[in-house]
């Protein structure tokens, strides 16, 4: 039908309402008209049901206060279950449109491939302290072993935050709310398990980095990340470590986060079964003095021996 929307916008909004405003003035110019913005509230106080008043004239906006505080990734969650749209854009309440075509180039491409389910874009990181702005796009060989294999974002997040994305619409298939720092690159594993991704070359989206993240507080947190580690690993399989690249992503996990023991496993969080290939790799890294782990080029050398050794195993 000819009334039907396309996109939902869907925002998870936490009081920040400076940063809001600035998404749905960005929101407000965009030439492609059929999307409907789903704002669902996490705050304490009206602040951002105020400002949304404001929006009601210019679109479809659609504002639901939570009953209680749902927190991330279950905020992003009701607005999807929110929305009525055939795709899901959501955006986290921090992040904007770069121009006024942005919606439009991804609609765009729904056009051309009539089979697309999943498009994501470049991106433009904008830092709140410095105003600093760094564009980023994807090395080409990531976008390969991406088609090939989608765990391979374990090794480093070529899609990009939530804010980038557009993905038709799926409530069986929703964010993982026991995670925090995995939650995207999960997500996006489990969706892509049965389609693939579409890429836009072109930054159509500026995302908002600032120390209030939730992924500040999570990095390098060995209580945040090994458990959510292990349940990704648990997830996918732990076939996964025949990859070299995912291989040396849990390498890197173990060094960075200064791992030397099983029990310091446990003492992070996680109880379940550890692979044989991990336990091997922690015991590797015991016998390597750690100013040899600091050092690039011999940090990987040291992880393709293990690598070979757990491969033979």
């Amino acid at each position: 039908m000819a009334d039907e929307i396309l996109v939902s916008i869907c925002i998870p909004a936490y009081k920040r309402i400076d940063y809001l405003q600035r998404l749905l003035d960005s929101i407000q110019i965009q030439t492609f008209r059929n999307f409907e913005v789903i704002v669902t509230d996490d705050s304490p106080d009206d602040s951002v049901k105020n400002l949304c008043t404001r929006y009601y004239a210019q679109f479809t906006l659609l504002y639901f206060k939570n009953s209680s505080t749902l927190g991330t990734p279950e905020n992003w969650n009701e607005s999807i279950r929110r929305s009525s749209g055939a795709w899901i854009k959501l955006m986290h309440d921090d992040d904007w449109f770069v121009e006024e075509n942005s919606l439009k180039y991804f609609v765009d491409l729904i056009d051309k491939n009539q089979s697309s389910s999943f498009i994501f874009c470049a991106y433009t990181n904008v830092y709140a302290e410095s105003g600093l702005k760094k564009n980023i796009f994807p090395a080409r060989h990531r976008l390969s072993m991406l088609e090939k294999n989608a765990a391979v974002l374990l090794a480093g997040n070529c899609i990009g935050p939530p804010s980038v994305v557009l993905h038709k619409k799926n409530t069986q298939l929703l964010y993982d709310a026991r995670m925090k720092w995995l939650v995207d690159i999960d997500f996006y594993i489990r969706y892509l398990a049965s389609t693939h991704a579409e890429y836009i070359d072109k930054s159509l989206v500026n995302i908002g980095i600032s120390e209030t993240q939730v992924t500040k507080n999570a990095f390098r947190n060995r209580e945040v990340e090994i458990p959510e580690h292990f349940l990704l690993m648990e997830k996918t399989g732990t076939g996964i470590l025949k990859n070299i690249t995912i291989f040396d992503a849990w390498w890197r996990l173990i060094r960075n986060l200064k791992i030397k023991s099983i029990e310091e496993i446990r003492q992070s969080g996680y109880d379940g079964a550890v692979p044989q290939a991990i336990i091997s790799m922690i015991r590797f890294q015991q016998s390597i003095p750690t100013s040899v782990l600091r050092i690039g080029v011999t940090s990987k050398m040291c992880m393709l021996i293990c690598y070979l050794f757990a491969k033979k195993k």
